[in-house]
């Protein structure tokens, strides 16, 4: 058999009836910046998600490319190492956005989702095509973990409060994610970061939170109302630059990014979910945008995750990597600097 389409709610958090209603916010309250109106936060001068209408539009369309009940990694799950030092830098790929990051002694886990599901419901929505690459009990001692946003395939509350019970660690996450999480954990620490803000997390150890083009939404009227974010992991082994969802914008974060803390030894840019263009192009960039970030950002390798385990939009499983292919040697550029990553694959990245 093969995966069909899904529905759109569950891929973009629902909050479409209320897209524009003014309702108080449920997860923030704070004073008004350039990208936050009092109410809900946005992306300036930048596109805000499409409608009802549209994703009707999208749904509709007849275009969605079946994915395979199961789509199984070549590469066997992972034990990853308890802990990597020195001038090592080592990702390993659980999954979607899901992935161990160890430098300078730490162990950091990135949007960590090892449900069946990214949805509301645990009986529909976006299922996975593969097993977790990290098997839960074979995870080191978690330290950090990292919250982008708050769309299902990013933020798991059964997958956080596992993590928490079994870890104890510190959580970061933007502006109003915290209210969405916090309360289904037994005293969490955690940090919650603004655009531009800087948290300390390990000895030498520096996590900055940064703008990217994106989202968010949980559910009927919560539209926007928590923030999304990039964020820098500052080291003495080098800097990576952590992207869980974003459109390229004409590559403006990109570039920012890169005169505030560039260049990167390593960055970690999503690759899928971004068939239909005319729907998809403002909130997730393609391969060839990806690559095209890279090099703004003068990273001297990438990792490509958010493809190959949840169908969320129209493109075929496979389709991100013969776009990244293409688009490395229209770059001109060795396949060995941007790997799209499968489950248990991991990567220690080349000392530069």
């Amino acid at each position: 058999m093969k995966r069909a389409g899904i529905g759109g709610l569950a891929l973009l958090g629902g909050g479409f009836a209320a897209g524009r209603a003014m309702a108080a916010n449920r997860y923030y309250s704070g004073p008004a910046s350039d990208h936050f109106d009092g109410t809900r936060f946005f992306n300036p001068n930048g596109e805000q998600p499409e409608g009802l209408m549209s994703l009707l539009r999208w749904r509709l369309n007849g275009k969605s490319i079946g994915w395979p009940d199961a789509y199984p990694s070549p590469v066997e799950p992972a034990v990853p190492e308890k802990r990597v030092s020195g001038n090592r830098m080592v990702v390993t790929m659980a999954g979607h956005a899901s992935m161990l990051i160890q430098v300078a002694g730490l162990n950091i886990l990135t949007d960590p989702v090892w449900a069946e599901r990214t949805s509301p419901v645990s009986f529909a929505g976006p299922k996975r095509v593969n097993q977790p690459g990290i098997r839960f009990e074979d995870l080191p001692t978690i330290d950090v973990v990292i919250v982008t946003h708050n769309h299902y395939d990013h933020l798991d509350l059964v997958t956080l409060k596992r993590v928490h019970e079994a870890h104890r660690p510190l959580f970061v996450t933007p502006l109003g994610n915290d209210a969405i999480f916090g309360p289904s954990l037994d005293d969490p620490r955690i940090t919650v970061m603004d655009w531009g803000d800087t948290a300390y997390v390990g000895k030498n150890v520096t996590l900055h939170c940064e703008p990217c083009h994106h989202w968010s939404a949980r559910g009927v009227g919560d539209r926007r109302m928590a923030l999304w974010g990039a964020f820098v992991i500052e080291t003495l082994a080098g800097k990576i630059y952590h992207i869980g969802d974003t459109g390229f914008h004409q590559g403006e974060n990109y570039r920012a990014a890169s005169e505030r803390h560039g260049p990167f030894r390593l960055a970690i840019l999503p690759i899928g979910a971004y068939e239909p263009r005319w729907f998809m192009k403002a909130q997730h960039q393609n391969p060839e945008e990806a690559v095209a970030g890279m090099q703004l950002a003068r990273a001297s390798y990438a990792l490509g995750h958010h493809w190959g385990t949840f169908k969320l939009t129209d493109e075929g499983i496979e389709e991100p990597l013969a776009a990244l292919g293409n688009a490395l040697s229209a770059a001109e550029m060795k396949p060995e600097r941007f790997r799209a990553m499968r489950p248990g694959e991991a990567f220690d990245v080349p000392d530069v």
